[in-house]
């Protein structure tokens, strides 16, 4: 499940994470690697600098592109200290501001720390300063320090982790909400319970993903009759309500009613050999398999698989 949902967050941002078209993602090495276009490289000359190239985009530039907001005290274009510690020190700076400034926006980043956005290198050099600096008279309790192999595990889930909170934040955001009030204006769907849009209303859920739960009851409510009324395996499935994005969604119903909405000719050839009150593994198994078949029917699958 993590490496699907990492290569697919990996071909979003490289299709879509930047202005002037495409740019390659690798998670997490490119976005660690290029944090800066021009790199104090020389060990002889102080000041020397390389230049990656105009065209090498860093993680800064995706984030202006997709936000249109510059990290506070952070340019488009940076220089890294020659001095390795200094390098360090500056990137945990900014990797700081970075998650930081994604937090305010409403990322939940609370447990990713600035260090696991590091290079291993830079990494190593963070290890060695914090154990030998002081808390007081205490060492540090809060330091974890990493084997490389377990490092590299923690810098991919971070990375991907940073790339999930940033399309939360600044692409699904663009949702819009005008419609949110008539979703229930059905008349079959009158007596469902609603799910409140107030900022407020939850700690769990943004308002953006109480939106998607509101359109998937609404739909559910709304074609549970038409899609399954010549079942064969346990008519129609009884009202539901919808609040959360696995549990209720396990069975595969609530998925093919609103694949149902918009490719009714699916409900013939698919849907309607579809456990309606699935009970066993195998049942929905049966279920799931439909409903990746109904959806490779439609291209609107390719490369899932069961």
């Amino acid at each position: 499940f993590f490496q699907k949902t990492l290569t697919a967050i990996k071909n979003w941002f490289t299709l879509f994470g930047w202005s002037k078209g495409q740019n390659p993602v690798s998670i997490p090495y490119s976005l660690r690697r290029d944090v800066c276009k021009d790199q104090m490289t020389s060990s002889q000359e102080k000041g020397f600098k390389k230049t990656l190239g105009k065209d090498t985009k860093t993680v800064y530039d995706m984030l202006f592109h997709l936000s249109g907001q510059l990290l506070p005290g952070i340019s488009l274009s940076q220089s890294l200290p020659l001095d390795p510690i200094e390098r360090m020190l500056q990137l945990h700076s900014q990797h700081s501001t970075f998650l930081s400034f994604l937090v305010s926006q409403g990322a939940c980043l609370s447990h990713v720390m600035p260090e696991f956005l590091l290079e291993p290198d830079d990494y190593k050099n963070w290890i060695k300063v914090r154990t030998v600096q002081k808390v007081g008279w205490r060492v540090d309790k809060h330091l974890f320090i990493l084997e490389n192999s377990a490092f590299e595990t923690m810098s991919k889930r971070a990375w991907t982790d940073v790339l999930l909170q940033i399309y939360k934040v600044f692409v699904l955001q663009r949702v819009s909400s005008h419609n949110i009030t008539d979703l229930f204006s059905l008349e079959n769907v009158q007596n469902m319970p609603r799910i409140k849009s107030e900022p407020l209303s939850s700690n769990i859920y943004s308002t953006y993903e109480r939106t998607i739960l509101t359109w998937l009851n609404k739909h559910y409510e709304s074609n549970r009759n038409t899609v399954w009324k010549d079942c064969q395996k346990g008519g129609v499935p009884p009202m539901r309500w919808i609040v959360n994005f696995d549990r209720d969604l396990l069975d595969g119903l609530v998925l093919a009613a609103q694949l149902a909405a918009y490719c009714p000719y699916l409900i013939a050839t698919h849907f309607v050999r579809m456990y309606t009150n699935p009970r066993t593994p195998a049942q929905f198994l049966h279920n799931c398999l439909i409903l990746v078949n109904a959806m490779h029917a439609v291209s609107l699958a390719t490369g899932i698989k069961v």
